[in-house]
């Protein structure tokens, strides 16, 4: 199959447009910001609810071993607390913890608080409507 020059331009033009919003939304993290990938597990976890490292692992598409460093960082921090799971006893299954809550939300608050502010000084009502049209594209895309 042959890619079409739109399907390349657009690959381009999101790559780096969701650079510089990442690198945006960087800048407003505070230093003892998280790692994208510990961001994440957070969110993910915020999102979906409890789950097991091997199931973050998967549904974050990283490894195990990779997995287990990032939930030891969060472990340490007190953002994720480790339970037995009611089902099988043999498994741990990871929660938010109070101080994982208190982190995301003051976090997100910053840079939502950032964006949306940009957003309606610089984009009219129907703009960001198909902005958010397009956003819903892109997770579309990210699902496969």
């Amino acid at each position: 199959m042959e890619i079409s020059e739109s399907a390349v331009q657009a690959a381009g033009d999101v790559r780096v447009v969701l650079g510089r919003v990442r690198r945006r939304l960087r800048e407003l993290a505070a230093a003892e910001d998280l790692t994208p990938s510990q961001s994440s597990v957070l969110s993910r976890l915020d999102k979906d609810g409890p789950a097991t490292a091997s199931a973050l692992a998967t549904a974050e598409r990283v490894r195990p071993q990779s997995m287990a460093a990032t939930v030891g960082v969060l472990l340490e921090l007190g953002f994720v607390a480790r339970s037995p799971d009611p089902l099988d006893k043999r498994r741990q299954v990871l929660s938010l913890s109070a101080a994982g809550v208190e982190h995301l939300q003051g976090g997100r608050q910053v840079r939502q608080e950032w964006l949306a502010s940009v957003l309606q000084e610089r984009l009219s009502e129907g703009q960001r409507r198909d902005l958010i049209r397009a956003l819903a594209l892109l997770d579309e895309v990210t699902q496969g």
